[in-house]
C-alpha cells in the first residue's frame, strides 16, 4: 500500500505540475499572450515614434535661428483667429 500511495503521490506532483507548466502565471500560455503583448507595444511603440520624429519636424520650423515663414503665419493665424483680407474664409452653419 505505501509504494502505491508513493506512485500516486509523484503522479499527482507530476499532473500538477504538468499543468502549471502549460496554465501557469510562466507557462506556455502565458509565454504566447506575452508575444502577442510584445507585437502590439512593438507597432504602438514604431507608431509613436514616427509621431515624434513629425512634432519635432514642426518644431524645428519655429526655431528662432531659422524660422520658416509660412509655418510661422500659420500659427499666428491660428492662435490669434486672425485672418488675411484677401483669404477665402467659408462659414459653416450649425445644424
Amino acid at each position: 500500500m505505501t509504494g502505491l500511495a508513493l506512485y500516486a503521490i509523484a503522479a499527482a506532483l507530476i499532473a500538477y505540475f504538468g499543468v502549471n507548466a502549460y496554465t501557469g502565471k510562466y507557462g506556455l500560455n502565458a509565454r504566447q499572450e506575452l508575444d502577442q503583448e510584445i507585437v502590439l507595444l512593438t507597432t504602438e511603440l514604431a507608431r509613436l515614434k514616427a509621431e515624434r520624429v513629425a512634432a519635432e519636424q514642426r518644431v524645428s520650423l519655429l526655431r528662432s535661428d531659422r524660422v520658416d515663414p509660412d509655418m510661422l503665419d500659420e500659427r499666428a493665424r491660428y492662435q490669434l483667429d486672425y485672418v488675411h483680407s484677401r483669404d477665402l474664409v467659408r462659414k459653416i452653419g450649425q445644424n
